[in-house]
């Protein structure tokens, strides 16, 4: 028996199709998106179908844009010598909320996972080996995450660059600021021991 009109059945559906949304957060946007007045959900919808249409990959660096190029790669202020990778779009936002970088991006849109069936066909390396090849670059940042496949990808990639003769450099990552050592897993005190620096 069907509790409610197939109508919002159907926008839960979709709703639960999101990355991190289960069932009942699903039922709940939709009956929230129901109680918005007519407008507001017509802008919804409006901005769904404009970012589909207009959004696309940057030829660069593969960030995502709306122009023919990303800001990032249009601004001339930097440093075209150092690439920082990540895995996703996401990644850059994080990265530039920092305001310490400088260089510019390449976008992997994910990371090797066999478990997954991820290769390495399956995410933009072979765009990052012809930005290198290109010459004048002098460093590659790998900062994919700090997990399996994340360490995976990003030796991966480092054993494809390694002829061509350019600066490989992996994320320094350990203690969180603000944390406290007792409560630091034996990995992590591994990883802040290796990464240590002068001071």
């Amino acid at each position: 028996m069907r509790y409610f009109p197939a109508a919002l059945e159907r926008l839960t559906e979709q709703f639960a199709k999101l990355p991190g949304i289960g069932g009942k957060t699903a039922q709940r946007l939709a009956f929230h998106l129901l109680s918005m007045p007519e407008e507001e959900a017509q802008e919804f919808a409006e901005a769904i179908t404009q970012a589909k249409k207009t959004v696309h990959l940057c030829p660069v660096c593969r960030n995502l844009t709306d122009k023919d190029i990303c800001p990032i790669c249009d601004d001339e202020g930097r440093d075209r010598g150092v690439i920082c990778v990540v895995a996703d779009p996401k990644d850059v936002i994080a990265m530039e909320r920092a305001r310490e970088f400088s260089g510019v991006y390449h976008v992997l849109h994910g990371v090797i996972s066999p478990l997954n069936h991820v290769g390495p066909d399956d995410i933009c390396i072979k765009e990052l080996l012809n930005r290198v090849a290109q010459g004048d670059v002098r460093e590659i940042i790998m900062a994919t995450n700090p997990d399996t496949e994340g360490e995976a990808t990003a030796m991966y990639i480092s054993r494809l660059l390694r002829p061509m003769e350019v600066r490989v450099t992996r994320l320094a990552y350990g203690i969180p600021v603000g944390s406290q050592l007792e409560y630091a897993d034996e990995v992590t005190l591994l990883r802040a021991l290796e990464g240590r620096r002068d001071i």
